[in-house]
């Protein structure tokens, strides 16, 4: 070989979006005047220039070219080393080709780019919108994604919540939204929200997008409901009030004759439960209490049998429960309550805070009782699961059911073939009192505290899930 080469340096370093210089020196060995023409060759050859690409040597003498590298900073400029090589071919003799090979190494460096598609998402329970991570670096990305939102409104159900992207490739989040509350009438409101990509060591990066919530009823619906009631009370109203009184000379010489036409009594039916949340007034329960001790006196004073009559201890309800402190506490409020658990029947009952059901046993809960003092009552409505639902959702099984303080509230069914409990709905005070709730539902761990504040919100407070899938297993109430 007529022909000596070296690289200088032979591993070099250069940053993205720089640039970078190797001299190569070579000799002619050879006898003759050569000259020798300089190819940059390998993935780097796109971003070599060889300077000047043509040298003619004499015998024995020395010279040299210079070769410039500059990556762009885009993920082609693969992070760490990357070989390279220039093919060297002799005019006079071009089969001695030589090609000299050196390394060089790119510098890693990171850029990441998010955007929601879309920005802003509409619904009633819930929004799906996706999250595009795009991977601007030389090196494999990994990050984590996190929702947030001022007041804690919604819920973030994140797949994938962790994400690792190639270089020059992008992932999709996909990302389901859910409202704490359910805005029941009303116009729609906007829900500002954050998603953040997490990675170690770097400040996230976040990316801001919007949940428009709609009501589940038009405000107009409300408004005609209300009117066409207020209008079907106003005709049974007048009804009553001018309904002609028909008296039949055949009826009453059947009633002189001691013969009826009419069939045999039946109990009265009981009054439909009001659409509203309404505490129906009743007995206090100091006022029931001396009433059903002058029972027992008027019993004991008649005559009795002369063998003992077995006797079984009432029933603690939550009423109970919530009499006995509100005898102990008559200044403060409370409120107990009790849990109907699936094949497992009446939970005892507790008080102000504590947990009703069971956790982590997957029991559903099939009704809920409830008692207060020192509130003005309570009402509430059952939530249950509907096996013939379209949407996966369940649905509202009878209208809200009040009491007054210290009187047994029941939601729910404890028959052995009724639905299992979703949700509910509470207050006190026909709204105008606080009550707070806290629900542990399957496969969703406790949703966190909820509360009904006067004045604010629709007057009632809503606790559980919406979703056949996830029923209720715990409860837990404060006032």
């Amino acid at each position: 070989m007529s022909l000596w080469t070296s690289l200088e340096p032979a591993s070099a370093t250069v940053d993205p979006g720089g640039s970078t210089t190797v001299r190569l020196r070579l000799r002619n060995t050879g006898d003759v005047v050569d000259e020798y023409r300089f190819e940059a060759v390998g993935p780097l050859a796109p971003w070599a220039r060889v300077e000047p690409q043509v040298l003619r040597l004499y015998p024995g003498t020395t010279g040299s070219v210079d070769i410039a590298f500059a990556p762009p900073r885009t993920p082609d400029a693969t992070a760490g080393p990357n070989p390279y090589a220039v093919r060297i071919t002799p005019t006079e003799h071009p089969e001695a080709t030589t090609v000299p090979e050196g390394n060089l190494t790119i510098t890693p460096f990171t850029e990441v780019r998010a955007e929601l598609v879309p920005p802003t998402v509409k619904g009633r329970f819930r929004g799906r919108p996706k999250l595009a991570v795009d991977n601007l670096g030389n090196t494999k990305l990994t990050a984590s994604v996190s929702g947030s939102d001022n007041g804690d409104q919604l819920s973030y159900d994140i797949h994938p919540s962790n994400v690792q992207i190639e270089p020059g490739r992008a992932a999709f989040v996909k990302t389901t939204l859910k409202p704490r509350q359910i805005i029941w009438f009303g116009s729609k409101e906007s829900r500002p929200y954050t998603l953040a990509v997490q990675r170690s060591g770097v400040d996230p990066l976040g990316v801001e997008g919007t949940y428009v919530q709609k009501g589940f009823l038009p405000r107009w619906l409300a408004t005609f409901l209300g009117i066409f009631m207020a209008l079907a009370l106003t005709f049974v109203l007048l009804w009553i009030a001018y309904k002609p009184q028909v008296r039949s000379t055949a009826t009453e010489k059947l009633q002189e004759a001691g013969i009826s036409t009419l069939p045999p009594s039946s109990p009265t039916a009981s009054p439909p439960i009001p659409t509203t949340p309404t505490v129906a007034p009743t007995t206090p329960p100091a006022v029931a209490e001396t009433q059903a001790a002058g029972g027992a006196a008027a019993g004991a004073g008649g005559g009795g049998s002369d063998e003992e009559k077995e006797t079984k201890a009432p029933e603690r309800t939550a009423a109970t429960a919530v009499q006995e402190l509100a005898a102990e506490e008559p200044d403060k409020k409370h409120i107990c309550y009790r849990a109907f658990v699936k094949d497992k029947g009446w939970t005892e009952a507790v008080c102000d805070g504590e947990t009703a059901g069971t956790v982590g046993e997957n029991t559903p809960l099939k009704s809920l009782n409830i008692a207060v003092s020192g509130t003005k009552g309570t009402a509430s409505a059952a939530f249950v699961n509907d096996p013939e639902t379209t949407n996966g959702q369940g649905h509202y099984i009878a209208p809200w059911s009040g009491a007054a303080d210290g009187i047994d509230n029941y939601i729910g069914s404890t028959k052995k073939d009724a639905p299992d409990l979703l949700g509910f709905t509470i207050n006190v005070d026909n709204g105008g009192g606080a009550v707070c709730q806290n629900a542990h539902v399957h496969d969703g761990g406790w949703l966190g505290l909820g509360c009904d504040k006067p004045g604010e919100g629709e007057g009632f407070i809503f606790g559980g899930s919406l979703d056949n899938n996830r029923w209720l297993e715990a409860v837990k109430f404060t006032v």
